[in-house]
């Protein structure tokens, strides 16, 4: 019986204990704290930043106090402006004071930052200072690029050399007609020499040029080199650039007026006059220059104008450089072609060269052949009736014998030279007693001449 209690009172012990935590949680749950200035949504958003951030709200205030660029970033500022409550908000916030303990954590955070004077504007001082080199980076390259190229076709004179063969070549082409006598052209027409061909379609007006300029006008071929900045000019937006230059004069003079009218710090922490005065002199300074830069290059468009004769009020700069840029980029596009069909063009010539030589050494090859075989038949037939004839004639005994040693040692290349000074036949004519009795010697030598060849003949055969 005694352990039959026992046993209940562990399990009642055991089965208090699981209870235990449930209700210790249940005790010790966080209430959760109403709001009473801000709205859910601006509460939940504030909340999440505020999350990302990870600093302490006065650690947060110190570094906006001290403008301090190693903590503060463009996209943290961006971010804070965009979630920051209302005014009206924070300086509801800011009578809350007394009540931290129980306000929620965004308007907690509320409270600290409602402290620091003029929070908006000096928020967005500190993201221009942030954002001022970036502005200036996208602002004067372009300038500089556009004045450059302004200068490069003011003193191309193989661009100009260019622009004279295109018009002396338009004008041949439409003599006759009432564009036949032209003094120039839109430099837009520079992009249609492409939509000229040749009548087998193979040609354009522009592969036409390009090839004149790189056989007579090579010098007119570094017009490409010398236009080196019409590409980047042909990106730049006038209306762009000149409204990035107003935003940035009205973000410096707001920030010189705002330095004026700010009062003095409350806090020794708060350094925002002063390193943002030294930022607003140097941004002015910076400012004055960019100005100073887009007005020479308005004078240079303009300049440009008046030498190429069109209105830079009615053509704007990226209209104009962008068709530079295209005709540039397609003239080199033909100079290459060219280069590949002259190049296929060698290739055939070389193969049809090839093929004929191919075909006349076969045809060499083939007809020597048949005449060693003609020449190899006939030879002893051909010697052997040279010498009958010669012996028939008389010939053979009207000419001197050679030695017979030469006979022997010379073969058929002798016996044939023989034959045929044999078959040349002497004028007739009476003898006298002296030249019979040399004849009948000669006719003896001869005999003796052609025993002595009879003899070689069937050596030389077997």
């Amino acid at each position: 019986m005694q352990v039959f209690i026992l046993i209940k009172i562990l399990i009642f012990t055991a089965k208090k204990d699981q209870e235990a935590p449930d209700d210790k949680k249940a005790t010790t749950k966080k209430k959760v704290k109403e709001l009473k200035v801000l709205d859910s949504k601006s509460a939940q958003n504030l909340s999440i930043f505020l999350g990302s951030f990870r600093l302490p709200y006065k650690e947060i205030k110190n570094v906006i106090l001290e403008v301090n660029e190693s903590v503060l970033t463009e996209s943290m500022l961006q971010n804070l402006v965009k979630q920051l409550p209302e005014d009206s908000q924070l300086s509801v916030l800011g009578e809350l004071k007394d009540e931290y303990d129980d306000l929620a954590e965004p308007e907690q955070f509320g409270v600290v930052i409602s402290t620091v004077s003029k929070l908006r504007p000096r928020l967005n001082s500190i993201l221009f200072k942030l954002q001022f080199e970036e502005q200036v980076n996208n602002v004067k390259p372009d300038i500089v690029s556009v004045t450059a190229a302004c200068e490069e076709l003011h003193n191309s004179s193989n661009f100009s050399k260019l622009l004279e063969l295109i018009l002396l070549v338009g004008n041949y082409m439409n003599s006759g007609s009432r564009n036949g006598a032209a003094f120039g052209f839109s430099i837009s027409y520079l992009c249609k020499l492409r939509d000229t061909k040749s009548s087998d379609q193979k040609m354009t007006l522009l592969h036409f040029l390009a090839e004149i300029c790189m056989e007579q006008y090579p010098e007119v071929m570094r017009f490409i080199d010398e236009l080196i900045h019409v590409e980047k000019a042909s990106r730049v937006s006038a209306e762009t650039l000149q409204k990035n230059l107003e935003q940035m004069s009205k973000q410096i003079t707001g920030l010189e007026k705002e330095l004026e009218a700010f009062p003095p710090p409350s806090d020794d922490k708060d350094k925002f006059v002063e390193k943002m005065t030294s930022f607003a002199k140097m941004a002015r300074e910076q400012y004055d220059k960019l100005a100073l830069m887009h007005t020479n290059m308005e004078k240079q468009y303009e300049d440009l104008g008046t030498y190429f004769v069109f209105d830079p009020k009615k053509i704007s700069i990226e209209e104009f450089f962008g068709d530079l840029n295209n005709f540039r980029t397609m003239f080199q596009q033909a100079v290459k072609e060219n280069q590949k069909r002259k190049e296929a063009e060698e290739k055939l010539r070389r193969a049809k060269l090839a093929k004929e030589k191919a075909e006349k050494e076969k045809e060499e090859k083939k007809k020597n052949s048949q005449m060693i075989g003609i020449g190899a038949e006939g030879d002893e037939t051909g010697i052997m009736d040279g010498l009958m004839e010669a012996l028939q004639s008389g010939a053979a005994f009207r000419r001197k014998r050679p030695p017979r040693q030469m006979v022997r040692k010379a073969g058929n290349s002798v016996t044939s030279v023989l034959a045929k000074e044999l078959l040349q036949d002497d004028q007739p004519s009476v003898p006298s007693k002296k030249e019979k009795k040399e004849e009948k010697k000669r006719v003896d030598v001869a005999q003796e001449s052609l025993d002595d060849l009879l003899e070689d003949i069937p050596a030389r055969s077997s």
